[in-house]
């Protein structure tokens, strides 16, 4: 059991539903997006400064590309976005029978695949699944995913070569009070931390046991993804959303839509697990691979040399 834990708003926007945090060891960045909001934010931990791009449509992730830039999922598309210029330029449309549906979470997997799911543009619809939380074990064999609605968190065997996934399996199921699972991370010691929408909370589970180790509360209800960064990757930030919520809950919750870092004697540097998100390159080759459910797709991008 680890030792009491420090939590902190650590970036201030007030986002509708903020999502997808990703570090970025090189400019000791924070990267996530607003999806309601419509907008990518990245924050300069060392300046406290904010600089945002508007995406003119719902925005579900955003994650960095070698070449320069970023790759988001905004609408029904897969976008290389010029941070520099704010120009984006369209890599592919997905379901394009599916008008209705949106890219929401996005991931890189360990050899430079974007694996990203797809939902309904409604904020929480009842009667359709959400593809949120992605994450890898350490040695690229499992794969773990999130449908929010299952209320759990769910593994596959990963053929890293391939990118093919199969023998799905539940490796844990919320309890009653936790909340919908959401955006998730997984640390040095193949544990996931999963950020637990309407409970307030980020989990900390063993997928090898189904054993919930730790539990991280935050001063808002809705809370929906997080990773580790911070010079020597030992903060775990939180994103959070105010959508949703009354007045008297917003007065109750003046932080709701802001960023969180927490702080304690987390087992051992996070460092190798996340610079693959920074260090994988996307350049536009672009195909569909598979299905993982009926609203998650993979979209595996790559250098073409």
């Amino acid at each position: 059991m680890m030792s009491s834990v420090k939590v902190e708003c650590a970036v201030k926007t007030g986002s509708l539903i903020g999502e997808g945090p990703v570090w970025e060891e090189s400019e000791q960045t924070l990267l996530f997006v607003d999806i309601a909001g419509q907008k990518i934010h990245r924050w300069t931990s060392t300046t406290n400064q904010i600089q945002s791009v508007e995406t003119a449509d719902m925005v579900g992730f955003v994650v960095p590309r070698q070449s320069g830039g970023y790759v988001a999922g905004v609408g029904r598309s897969i976008v290389a976005v010029d941070w520099s210029t704010q120009m984006m330029s369209s890599l592919v449309e997905v379901d394009e029978d599916k008008p209705n549906n949106r890219l929401n979470d996005g991931k890189v997997d360990p050899v430079g695949r974007l694996l990203a799911g797809t939902m309904g543009k409604e904020v929480r619809p009842a009667e359709v699944d959400i593809s949120n939380g992605l994450d890898w074990s350490l040695d690229q064999k499992t794969f773990f995913y999130i449908d929010s609605l299952s209320r759990t968190v769910d593994a596959f065997d990963y053929d890293s070569h391939t990118g093919q996934i199969g023998n799905r399996r539940v490796v844990y199921r919320m309890e009653e009070g936790e909340g919908l699972p959401d955006g998730m991370t997984l640390d040095v010691d193949n544990r996931l931390w999963v950020a637990c929408y309407n409970g307030g909370r980020v989990i900390n589970i063993d997928p090898a046991t189904g054993v919930r180790l730790q539990t991280v509360s935050l001063p808002v209800t809705k809370t929906t993804s997080c990773c580790f960064g911070g010079p020597d990757f030992s903060d775990l930030y939180v994103t959070s959303a105010s959508l949703g919520l009354d007045q008297s809950e917003k007065r109750q919750q003046p932080l709701a839509g802001d960023t969180f870092r927490c702080s304690s004697e987390w087992a051992g540097s996070q460092k190798k697990r996340e610079l693959r998100l920074a260090d994988r390159a996307v350049k536009g080759t672009v195909f569909r691979a598979a299905v993982i459910s009926s609203c998650c797709c993979r979209f595996p991008l790559w250098d073409g040399d």
